[in-house]
């Protein structure tokens, strides 16, 4: 008899319907996500404007908002005279930055937006040489913001002193 008492309560403690393995429930990822942001631990993605000025160490990198996009400015400096220097467009998908530098298109690809962090593939489309002198490249660069303020961003020049964020187009 007490075997099999010892059996059932042995059973009893395995099953599935104990009060503490009733109340874990399973918490998906977005549920994680969207506490932290409530409570301001992270930064709601939606919310994070993309105008502004970055920059790492001589790289510069401007974004102003123009119509229902935005426009960039790219300045990468190896120190004279291997730089990149480049214009164009960009738009955001929630954290993918679609970027087009140049008039031609030849030089367009797909960048990452995180925590005021923008990151450049590692590998730029051949259209993107022409931005660049001599074995200066686009390929891996990273900038954090470094101000929020649209006239920084506006006053931001290459080394040929030619404004890369007008605020006049």
């Amino acid at each position: 008899m007490r075997a099999v008492v010892g059996a059932a309560l042995m059973l009893a403690a395995c099953s599935p319907d104990t009060p503490s393995q009733q109340s874990a429930k399973p918490v998906r990822d977005g549920d994680l996500e969207s506490a932290a942001i409530a409570r301001g631990m992270i930064s709601d993605p939606d919310n994070v404007q993309l105008a502004g000025l970055y920059a790492r160490d001589s790289d510069r990198l401007c974004i102003v908002p123009d119509g229902l996009g935005y426009r960039i400015g790219v300045f990468v400096d190896y120190g004279d005279p291997i730089v990149c220097s480049g214009t164009g467009k960009v738009n955001r998908a929630d954290e993918t930055l679609h970027i087009e530098l140049g008039r031609d298109g030849g030089c367009s690809f797909d960048a990452s937006f995180e925590n005021g962090r923008i990151e450049f593939p590692g590998r730029v489309p051949d259209g993107c040489e022409r931005l660049c002198s001599s074995r200066a490249s686009l390929a891996g660069l990273t900038v954090s913001r470094l101000s929020r303020s649209l006239s920084e961003a506006h006053a931001l020049r290459d080394s040929h002193d030619r404004s890369l964020c007008p605020a006049d187009e």
